[in-house]
């Protein structure tokens, strides 16, 4: 079939017409337009003449090989230099390989900076988040130990300015007993930190003369949480600049990771300022709290040490509470004062229910009520060992309740859902009490905790 009688259809159904035969490259003529030459073969002399007039700029030429929108962001000069070239390059198929090859020349100098200093730079960066939270650190510590110093020139009325015994009060620390040989090593410790609150609380005496006893708890609580505030401060501070002298990459890397655990309690012990400083109840006090609620209207009497018991009619039993001596910021000692108690019933007690605040794991919501076995206590453990000891002598069984919540709402002010949770715990001590023990029967209930806030 020849050529010219073949038909051949296109798009849509119409007609394909064959291409004319292409202009000799010698009668094409080069055009150049704001420095750049470019050469067109195949194309129309014609079509082409208006738009390589040499009155015309390149804004004129390029809506016919490249889009608006390039055109819109060249005149605007905000298009990136590698989309330029990159969108010149697949228009007009010039200067591939240059680009191409110094792309692979920038990619192949990043992959080998990051092989030879990417950890280095890594640790620049964890070096820059712990100075952020060294400075918060620092923040908190000034604001601690200037609260202190206002609490005290307001209550204790002092003579002369306490800020210089505030700051040595900051500085003190107490020595654990020699632990190589462990027997006895309970009564060491009980010794030492028996010592350690007499001096605290002498040194708020003369700090703040005109306190009370309860004003006087609760400076020495207002006192403690800025002296853990600078201890932490300083710690962390220690490893900063350790690791920074160093360059130790795990150095840093650890203080890092367990930093948002060290500022969360950095920031539950300023919260805990203020409620100390005005006597407020803190989420600790759950204990005391319902040990209060239970002895309510009864008469109150002084056990050892620094607590009080009552004695009340609780569901045909007859149960001995005890807690703290408020309302002052006080813990007291309850290892002695259930000591003394089953000592001083000669071990006729049914059962041991001890009451206070738990620490709640994540997803677990504030306030939440749970009941078990063992002494419920928390500190340096001698008081538990004391009522551990007291029980296992006389064989006394004993139960826990524990009211859930955070490190942050243990020594911040009460929240209401810890409040709240009041009656459920008194609820959950009913339900031991019918189910273990019978009528008639002594039994102890102990409110655990720091009583700040809370009376009698």
């Amino acid at each position: 079939m020849k050529e010219s009688s073949a038909l051949s259809f296109g798009f849509a159904g119409q007609r394909a017409r064959v291409p004319p035969d292409p202009i000799p490259n010698s009668e094409v003529k080069p055009c150049s337009v704001s420095s750049c030459s470019m050469v067109f073969g195949h194309a129309n002399l014609g079509k082409l003449a208006a738009h390589f007039s040499t009155k015309k700029t390149c804004r004129h030429i390029y809506p016919n090989f490249i889009t608006e929108r390039l055109l819109l962001w060249g005149t605007d000069e905000k298009m990136n230099v590698l989309t330029v070239l990159a969108i010149l390059t697949s228009q007009f198929g010039v200067g591939g390989d240059i680009i191409s090859q110094i792309l692979s020349i920038v990619y192949i100098l990043f992959f080998v900076v990051f092989i030879f200093y990417g950890q280095r730079i890594q640790m620049y960066a964890m070096i820059r988040e712990v100075e952020g939270s060294l400075y918060k650190l620092k923040f908190m510590r000034e604001e601690g130990r200037k609260t202190a110093v206002e609490t005290i020139k307001e209550i204790g009325k002092p003579e002369t300015d306490p800020t210089p015994r505030v700051d040595r009060y900051l500085e003190y620390f107490t020595i654990s007993p020699q632990s190589m040989d462990p027997a006895g090593i309970v009564d060491k410790l009980d010794h030492i930190l028996d010592v350690r609150d007499a001096r605290l609380k002498d040194e708020v005496k003369l700090m703040a003369p005109a306190t009370d006893e309860a004003q006087t708890y609760n400076l020495e609580n207002t006192l403690e949480a800025a002296m853990a505030l600078n201890y932490i401060y300083k710690v962390v501070r220690h490893y900063y600049i350790q690791g920074k002298k160093t360059l130790s990459f795990y150095t840093i890397m650890q203080l890092q990771m367990i930093l948002p655990l060290v500022m969360k309690e950095a920031e539950a012990y300023a919260s805990a300022l203020k409620a100390f400083a005005y006597g407020q109840p803190i989420g600790d006090g759950a204990g005391p709290l319902v040990a209060a609620k239970l002895m309510h209207g009864y008469e109150t009497r002084k056990v050892p040490k620094d607590c009080v018991m009552a004695t009340v009619p609780f569901e045909g039993r007859t149960a001995l509470v005890i807690k703290a001596e408020g309302p002052g910021g006080n813990v007291g000692k309850p290892g002695d004062a259930v000591k003394a108690t089953i000592e001083e019933n000669q071990g006729k007690i049914a059962s041991v229910i001890m009451i206070d605040a738990g620490l709640k794991l994540e997803g677990e919501k504030v306030g939440e009520v749970a009941e078990g076995i063992g002494a419920a206590i928390g500190g340096p453990g001698v008081d538990q060992y004391k009522i551990e000891e007291a029980i296992s002598q006389f064989h006394i069984p004993i139960n826990a309740v524990i009211v859930k919540e955070d490190i942050g709402d243990a020594v911040s002010p009460m929240r209401k859902e810890i409040s709240d949770s009041v009656d459920k715990v008194i609820e959950r001590v009913k339900g031991v009490v019918l189910e273990r023990t019978k009528e008639g029967d002594k039994i102890i209930i102990v409110g655990v905790g720091n009583t700040i806030g809370v009376g009698q």
